[in-house]
């Protein structure tokens, strides 16, 4: 049994689709069927149940999934901390990020491939449940996100920067004088939102279904820097986190009149699990850098 068809065992079963999982592990369909058929020859069973239409887990494909999962997590594990032991020269850091961090990103970015030219840096963007999940299944290696509504219990939230909920609008907007504004006052106003499954949509959708409020929206996108640029150049109304905003000259954010507005910029990790020293060194690199700084001292 190899740590290979393990992979690909794992890829078919999270995906119950052959061509699927084939293009994911980057291999052909009729490799990934040889491989999986040479681990059934050598279990002695048969992990899946397949026809024209469909791909199922066995009984026993099914309580294989978690072994090979932890399986492969254990050898990913120790390569990481072979890795980690020859100075943070090589290896990859994995890093899952909600779309309103990136503005705050690109410094840290900057500054660790200059210093780890050696180290892979993915960066991969998901709404906060996609990189939950991810993170859960080692996926990543840490999650930068909004604290949650509800915590998820296997994994571990540490506080960056505080930040809060507001009507981003263009500064020549005729309510960009005003010093909150409240849901009441954006009725009738040309709203693009953010889609449903972001951050900034679950805290607004904590008090008010935005369906049911009588909202002239007009667009609904998930991905929060083309929302940005919608509102800059159609001059209509989002809701985001103010952090989003940073270097947007033409825009401005003004404080969402809900209760309990306040949203906790988060590094997510995942809980009595050994964590790469290069997480470590981004994570230091990111704390230090001057966009977080900033949202961190300016609720001192």
């Amino acid at each position: 049994m190899e740590l290979r068809q393990l992979r690909y065992f794992i890829g078919v079963a999270e995906s119950l689709n052959f061509s699927e999982a084939a293009r994911n592990l980057y291999v052909t369909q009729s490799t990934l069927s040889q491989q999986i058929k040479a681990l059934e020859d050598e279990l002695g069973t048969t992990l899946f149940q397949r026809d024209s239409h469909s791909v199922e887990l066995t009984e026993t494909g099914a309580r294989l999934l978690p072994l090979a999962q932890r399986t492969v997590q254990d050898a990913e594990s120790c390569k990481s901390q072979i890795q980690d032991m020859q100075d943070l020269l090589t290896g990859e850091l994995k890093i899952g990020v909600t779309y309103s961090f990136s503005p705050i990103l690109t410094e840290a970015v900057k500054m660790f491939i200059h210093k780890y030219p050696g180290i892979r840096l993915s960066i991969v963007y998901r709404t906060m449940g996609d990189l939950m999940d991810m993170l859960r299944r080692r996926k990543v290696d840490f999650v930068l996100a909004f604290k949650p509504n509800s915590p998820y219990d296997e994994i571990e939230s540490h506080h960056l920067f505080e930040d809060i909920l507001c009507v981003i609008l263009r500064k020549d907007n005729p309510l960009s004088g005003l010093t909150s504004i409240s849901m009441e006052q954006l009725r009738g106003q040309r709203l693009a939102m953010p889609a449903k499954g972001l951050q900034a949509r679950n805290a607004v959708e904590k008090y008010i279904n935005v369906d049911n409020f009588n909202l002239d929206v007009c667009l609904e996108i998930n991905e929060a820097n083309i929302l940005l640029d919608i509102v800059e150049n159609n001059n209509l109304i989002t809701i985001l986190s103010e952090a989003t905003i940073r270097n947007r000259s033409l825009l401005k954010a003004i404080p969402l009149d809900l209760p309990d507005n306040q949203m906790q910029g988060c590094i997510h990790m995942l809980k009595k699990v050994y964590h790469k020293r290069s997480a470590d060194v981004f994570i230091k690199m990111l704390r230090e850098c001057c966009a977080v700084r900033e949202l961190a001292e300016k609720w001192l």
